[in-house]
């Protein structure tokens, strides 16, 4: 099947993205996100190929498949009701998938060095990713940061 070239525009949720998907690297690339929404540390394990490159990593984040695992334990720790809707997706050839997405939550827990704020939050986010044998080899990665910083201190009192 073909389909390499075939953008799909669409606002399903990662966990619908991954049911639906028709390729491995597409149904790959949404479990990542679905990964964070659900908190799954050990399925990094399923999605992570064990000496995956982040060409984005935060500040002092461990290498390879420990770096991804601190991520998802930081969004789950600090965030609930995460839900990842998938705005666009798109399959290029060598396994690479360019996902844009959108994230919902609560910042219920510590986050990025922000105690609890109990702000909604909703930020958007570009991976591009690449697919080898049914796992994330390399992943680039651009978050709204700063809004995310904005929202999650808005209320917030200096001492």
């Amino acid at each position: 099947m073909d389909g390499l070239m075939t953008a799909i525009s669409t606002a399903n949720t990662s966990s619908e993205m991954v049911r639906s998907a028709t390729t491995t690297a597409l149904r790959v690339a949404a479990r990542n996100l679905e990964l964070y929404d659900t908190g799954n540390i050990a399925g990094a394990d399923e999605v992570f190929a064990p000496d995956v490159i982040d060409h984005n990593p935060p500040d002092g984040a461990a290498s390879g498949i420990d770096g991804m695992r601190a991520l998802i334990a930081a969004v789950r720790d600090g965030f609930t009701d995460t839900q990842h809707r998938i705005v666009f997706q798109q399959e290029l050839p060598g396994g690479w998938v360019v996902l844009h997405w959108r994230m919902t939550g609560t910042h219920t827990g510590d986050a990025f060095g922000f105690a609890a704020s109990g702000n909604p939050v909703d930020i958007k986010g570009t991976d591009i990713i690449r697919v080898v044998d049914g796992k994330i080899t390399e992943i680039y990665h651009v978050e709204e940061l700063l809004k995310l910083t904005q929202q999650i201190s808005a209320g917030a009192q200096s001492a």
